[in-house]
């Protein structure tokens, strides 16, 4: 027979979704302008979107001095692959999951996530490129720290969702420093999306 959920249930699970996140980003403004602009309810505490131009190594490194200092829910370190070594992005992955940070990360740059919202990519491409596919995709010049970027593909945001997907399922075994392109931001975007008004 099903148990009658009373309101002492109800309350539980309010408060199990009211998270704190820590979103530490590579980039100074172009990651942080994109994830302060998700809408999220009052079922989130706080979102706290921070950009320190560091390599994706010192950024888990302050990611840890952060969390130390406050009791995040859930810690993100946002970077890309850009021209950093391979062995500063793989160690960065591996001592994220270890500290158990998630990481959201592009192979080669954050800016294939918004070419993902117009079309599938599977074919790697230096980052000046990137800018220039997404000129044309957009149909005007695009600034790398926009800060209205979000509400211009918002309504597109299923579709990368989809490639992204998509894209990581077609390498066999993983590797992110090798997969070009690759990301796995849509991970943290369905896990803000959660929250959404």
């Amino acid at each position: 027979m099903p148990r009658n959920r009373g309101y002492a249930d109800r309350k539980v699970e309010t408060r199990e979704l009211r998270q704190i996140f820590l979103i530490i980003c590579e980039g100074e403004k172009t990651e942080p302008n994109y994830f302060k602009s998700f809408r999220v309810s009052t079922t989130v505490k706080k979102i706290d979107v921070r950009g320190f131009g560091y390599n994706p190594s010192k950024l888990v490194q302050e990611a840890k001095k952060l969390k130390a200092q406050e009791d995040y829910d859930q810690v993100w370190c946002v970077f890309d692959r850009d021209d950093w070594p391979k062995q500063d992005f793989n160690n960065a992955i591996a001592n994220a999951e270890r500290e158990g940070f998630q990481v959201a990360y592009s192979n080669e740059a954050f800016e294939l996530w918004y070419v993902l919202h117009f079309e599938f990519l599977n074919t790697g491409l230096p980052r000046q490129d990137y800018i220039d596919k997404l000129d044309k995709l957009l149909k005007y010049n695009y600034k790398k720290n926009s800060a209205t970027i979000y509400e211009e593909i918002e309504n597109r945001q299923s579709t990368a969702i989809k490639h992204a997907k998509t894209l990581l399922k077609q390498y066999n075994h993983p590797n992110p420093v090798n997969d070009n392109p690759s990301t796995t931001v849509h991970i943290l975007v369905e896990e803000l999306n959660k929250f959404i008004r």
